[in-house]
């Protein structure tokens, strides 16, 4: 027998056994999971969000996401694929630095997160996309100690004023600052997450406080008092907080990256209507946040709630992020320049619409 006809024999041999072995693996998973591992989907589409624990101990999700999980649509739907929808909680405090890092180490595929933080990550090296717009488009608020003379950002100039670098509101704070003729040099920025930051304008140590509602909080401790807020700002003033994707996973399974996004676009749609809006606060306080702070939040917005939830690529929203990019190379944030168009992938979106029979809901 010749050499190539024993080793052919004998790689044959090994096939057959990795193929009864892969067999006997397939085999031993429940029936769903051995479905989608048929079809070569994964065991779970992961979907990172903002978690909070509520009085019942149960940890809710905030935002849009809440709305998704309690539906259960998107779980149903990938369910019968045989794939399971993992939430993966994070914290307020490090929101961005457990997404970008989550995202980094392929342990998510989606997040519902910032803007900023977004564009630090693609100038870093990873490819994330923006699937869904919309949902957040929070205020924000600039406080000073509850005894302070000061009345306008131009009265803080040269003083220290506590600000988380990096997250979704320093863009916002920079809008602020160029408005009045001013930049980042002006101040004495202390880059303090937002508890601590709280606690340096309670202590005395930051002379004002840039943050989103917890301000309503200081205020009725009488710690501090909002001397601004974005509400009657632009649009583009307001911290944005959307649905992102890995990259590779949405090329890689566009089938469930559509379910995705369409069940998030069938939540913006629901609340997009009045009675959406009490269902949102609803969630909102079940998920820890007292009632009174919410209903500020969203009292005497110049933003139409409607357009809150708007999921479409508009050219404004591609503005947003281009000024947004450019202003984290300028500071530093970000090493080089950052192509943001790279960054949307509205093909999910758009499926999503024409699905739902949605195409001109948030036409203007």
């Amino acid at each position: 027998m010749s050499e190539s006809t024993v080793f052919f024999r004998q790689h044959r041999h090994v096939a057959s056994v990795l193929a009864t072995v892969a067999l006997a693996a397939l085999l031993s998973l429940p029936q769903a999971a051995r479905a989608a591992a048929a079809a070569g989907l994964p065991d779970a589409v992961r979907i990172a969000a903002v978690a909070r624990n509520a009085e019942s101990g149960k940890t809710l999700f905030a935002g849009s996401s809440a709305l998704v999980a309690e539906q259960r649509w998107l779980e149903t739907e990938l369910g019968k694929l045989g794939v399971k929808l993992q939430w993966v909680p994070v914290t307020t405090n490090s929101v961005a630095v457990q997404v970008n890092e989550a995202f980094a180490s392929k342990s998510i595929d989606f997040a519902q997160y910032g803007d900023l933080p977004s564009i630090i990550a693609n100038a870093s090296g990873l490819h994330t996309q923006l699937v869904v717009p919309g949902g957040s488009l929070n205020n924000t608020y600039l406080v000073v100690p509850y005894n302070s003379p000061a009345r306008s950002i131009n009265d803080l100039k040269g003083k220290k004023i506590a600000l988380h670098r990096g997250r979704p509101w320093e863009f916002p704070f920079s809008r602020l600052l160029a408005a009045n003729g001013l930049t980042n040099n002006d101040v004495k920025l202390l880059n303090l997450n937002p508890q601590a930051g709280a606690a340096a304008l309670a202590s005395g140590s930051a002379d004002a406080f840039f943050t989103l509602s917890d301000a309503f909080l200081l205020e009725d401790k009488k710690i501090g008092k909002i001397i601004w807020a974005s509400k009657t700002a632009p649009q583009d003033w307001k911290m944005r907080a959307e649905l992102w994707g890995d990259s590779s996973f949405l090329k890689k399974y566009p089938q469930l990256a559509q379910l995705v996004a369409t069940a998030y676009v069938k939540v913006h749609q629901g609340a997009s209507a009045e009675a959406g809006r009490e269902e949102f606060i609803r969630y909102e306080v079940l998920a820890g946040q007292p009632e009174s702070v919410v209903r500020r939040e969203l009292a005497d917005d110049n933003t139409q709630w409607k357009a809150r939830w708007s999921p479409l690529f508009t050219p404004e929203l591609k503005a947003h992020y281009a000024a947004e990019a450019d202003y984290a190379k300028k500071s530093g944030l970000i090493g080089k320049p950052l192509d943001t168009a790279t960054l949307y992938d509205p093909q999910f979106v758009n499926q999503a619409l024409a699905q739902l029979k949605l195409q001109h809901f948030w036409s203007p």
